[in-house]
């Protein structure tokens, strides 16, 4: 997993120039006159506390519970952005327009696919590392931010609840002229506290306006991009996403969100071994003053046992991965249902159309579809059956008869990360299943496919009787104004726009309607979520 050199050697020369411009500029402030009399003026840590000095328990448990969320959602979001290594401004993942790319160019080949794009990433740094993990390290990533928000929520509930609020908070535009005092005094590497003043007694200006950033700023945002790519509130609630110009652009600022975190905890840290390492230590270890090394002891295991719970989480994976989608299942999954419930209705317009679709899936090569491609799938028939009342083989004439074509312009989001706007014209599935009238006792479709999926097994996925009743559910034999072709799903594709590409089979031969989906296959919902632990939910 390799960056683009040019960029990561631009990225570093500018991180070092700034860096020297800063400490350039900051020794020239300080021994300023001007800058002498501001300091005076604006002292970086205020004399008397607003708060009773120390951290109280809460705190403690939620910065240490924090950090080990944080290693967690980097390690899985690392592994996440790799099978999809592109980063974009532009909602059409067009190769070419990506800012950051961790992979070669685009072959020019036909039959190139998004799954071949992925990238391998190390067993250290990834979660669960490899390549084709991204089942598994969704997993992880949705589990920790449900705890990541549950904590959060709890620790800002308490600091107002207890009135230490005002630690973090700012109260006074007094604030950002002092953060510029300790800003420069930092930048001359000298530490700002004062008489003994410090951290556990109040925060001076920059810790105060960088923890309320972080706390309240940050997070919040992190929290809020991961939520704009989630195609069932996209393609209910359009106009969300565009609050960070699109999905991908919503991608691309939960990256640079994570990059923020990452290098808020090395400056954090560095700060705090280079301002009194012990004393600080014991204050958010164990809420007491002292420079004894029980601290320091504290911190290190702790930092330990957290890095070693990620690697017990990556053997965890290999060995037990279905208790894991398991887990997800019973947690993870009724919180997907309840905050992206809703019919999707967006629609775009024409000229939004994306001018590249990336190819995904191996197309099928059996004999029989050979055949029928060869024929112009004349002699294609799609068989439904199971638990309806009128079991059917429909020709593609056939199913143009019953219905009026729809056709609509959709917002289609891979699991992968990548995005684009296209034109599918078919028959909404409301009108096949009046036409095949399903059961009281069905509740999901099965769609099998003529492809092959993980392992060599046969394409299928499933879907509620809910989600294929919306308005936007589509069987679609045209793509951008044309016959659908083999490389997008040819003879029939399906669209359920509150999901993503995965559950949206192509090459489709058969619909079963049954009771429950655990009856088929590996009893997960899909051979994805049966061979590669995907979410049975794919709402984001």
């Amino acid at each position: 997993m390799c960056a683009r050199s040019p960029l990561l050697m631009g990225a570093v020369a500018l991180v070092a120039i700034m860096g020297g411009a800063f400490v350039a500029v900051s020794f020239a402030f300080v021994h300023s006159t001007a800058g002498e009399s501001f300091i005076d003026r604006f002292a970086c840590v205020p004399t008397q506390p607003q708060v009773e000095p120390g951290y109280p328990l809460y705190t403690r448990v939620a910065h240490l519970l924090t950090f080990v969320y944080l290693i967690f959602l980097v390690r899985s979001g690392v592994q996440i952005l790799a099978d999809h290594p592109r980063l974009y401004g532009n909602v059409h993942s067009t190769p070419g327009s990506e800012w950051l790319r961790l992979r070669r160019d685009v072959p020019r080949e036909p039959s190139y696919t998004s799954k071949q794009d992925s990238v391998s990433v190390p067993h250290w740094l990834g979660l669960p590392g490899g390549r084709h993990t991204l089942g598994v390290a969704r997993h992880w990533h949705f589990l920790f931010d449900i705890l990541f928000v549950a904590t959060g929520l709890a620790f800002v509930a308490a600091q107002f609840l207890d009135g230490t609020w005002t630690r973090l908070v700012p109260t006074t535009w007094e604030l950002a002229p002092r953060a510029i005092t300790c800003a420069t005094t930092y930048g001359t590497f000298d530490d700002p506290a004062t008489g003994g003043v410090d951290g556990y007694v109040h925060f001076n200006a920059l810790q105060q306006l960088t923890y309320f950033g972080v706390i309240f700023v940050l997070a919040p945002l992190q929290v809020l991009t991961g939520i704009a790519m989630s195609p069932a509130l996209a393609n209910r609630f359009p106009r969300f996403p565009r609050l960070f110009r699109n999905r991908q652009g919503a991608r691309s600022m939960h990256f640079i969100l994570m990059v923020g975190f990452v290098g808020f905890w090395a400056g954090h840290v560095v700060l705090v071994l280079s301002t009194g390492a012990l004393a600080n230590l014991n204050g958010i270890a164990l809420g007491r003053r002292g420079e004894g090394v029980a601290g320091l002891a504290v911190a290190l295991v702790a930092v330990a046992a957290a890095f070693a719970l990620t690697q017990a989480a990556v053997a965890f994976t290999w060995w037990r991965p279905r208790w894991l989608q398991r887990a997800t299942a019973l947690t993870v999954s009724p919180v997907m249902r309840f905050a992206f419930s809703g019919e999707p209705r967006a629609r775009y317009r024409e000229s939004d159309r994306s001018p590249y679709f990336w190819r995904n899936g191996e197309a099928p090569h059996s004999e029989e579809f050979q055949a029928l491609e060869e024929g112009g799938f004349e002699a294609y028939r799609l068989k439904i059956y199971g638990l309806v009342e009128r079991p059917a083989e429909l020709s593609l004439a056939e199913i143009r008869a019953l219905a009026p074509r729809q056709q609509q312009v959709t917002l289609h989001n891979c699991i992968q990360g990548w995005s684009g706007i296209a034109a599918w014209a078919g028959l909404p599935m409301k009108a096949l299943m009046e036409h095949v009238r399903p059961l009281p006792g069905a509740r999901y479709g099965m769609f099998c496919s003529f492809g092959p999926g993980a392992g060599g097994r046969q394409y299928y996925d499933s879907h509620s009787i809910e989600d294929l009743d919306a308005p936007l559910s589509l069987l679609a034999y045209e793509h951008d104004d044309a016959p659908l072709t083999v490389a997008h799903g040819a003879p029939l594709r399906l669209r359920v726009e509150n999901q993503l590409g995965f559950k949206m089979v192509k090459w489709i031969c058969a619909i079963e309607f049954v009771a429950d989906y655990r009856e088929r296959g590996g009893g997960q919902g899909g051979v994805d979520e049966d061979a590669e632990f995907f979410g049975y939910e794919a709402r984001i």
